[in-house]
């Protein structure tokens, strides 16, 4: 008759202990891999949205303010870490969509035709297009797409109004908004802060989200303090 052999627990321990760690140092490596594979697809995109920039001096820089005036705006409105950085990758993106617009369209000195404006409405569904493929980049395309939304339902691309806006789309609105007040376009100069800040005392609750931009003239008076 065979004789039975004895198992050690303490080898079987190391075995499974040793087993164990290489399962974690495998899901280390892959959550690695994912983190560079979504820096670099990030960095791809944010060479678009510069490319796309760098075709017009007027909008030079303008999508980075956006970006980091959203994330202050979300961070005072006490949304969560996860929220702010939504809002900070959908604002430094959201007018990605207007590569797919004619640089003639989006150069031009004076007012478009309707056919041209049709032609700009489409941008923020383009881009939402562009980043929805990418998963981490879900929640940030659903912004994109409703950024132009107007809080009386007047917005684009799909007339939504008030709470059925993402808060997040109303936020990145409303830096959309001053930004571009405050900048100079081709068809008109730079609007000094205070006339800004005027316009969207004047707009919120009727096209901007009151909230949003109480939010946003609380960060800009901290900043000037």
């Amino acid at each position: 008759m065979a004789s039975r052999v004895e198992r050690d627990p303490a080898s079987d321990y190391r075995r499974l202990h040793a087993a164990y760690q290489q399962s974690l140092r495998y899901a280390e490596d892959v959550r690695r891999l994912y983190h560079q594979l979504q820096r670099a697809i990030c960095q791809s995109l944010l060479g678009l949205a510069n490319a796309l920039e760098a075709k017009d001096p007027y909008t030079r820089g303008h999508s980075e303010r956006v970006a980091a005036l959203s994330r202050r705006v979300a961070s005072a409105l006490g949304l969560g870490s996860v929220v702010v950085d939504t809002v900070g990758q959908a604002g430094l993106l959201h007018d990605i969509g207007k590569i797919g617009v004619p640089e003639a369209i989006l150069k031009k000195p004076g007012p478009l035709s309707p056919e041209e404006w049709e032609i700009m409405r489409a941008h923020p569904v383009i881009g939402a297009q562009i980043v929805a493929p990418f998963e981490f980049f879900g929640d940030a395309a659903r912004v994109i797409r409703h950024h132009h939304e107007r809080w009386d339902g007047s917005g684009y691309p799909d007339g939504l109004v008030r709470e059925t806006i993402p808060l997040e789309a109303r936020i990145v609105a409303v830096a959309d908004v001053f930004d571009a007040l405050t900048s100079a376009r081709s068809y008109r100069p730079a609007l000094t802060r205070e006339a800004a800040r005027a316009q969207l005392v004047e707009e919120a609750g009727r096209t901007l989200d009151e909230t949003a931009v109480a939010a946003l003239l609380g960060v800009l008076e901290l900043e000037e303090r």
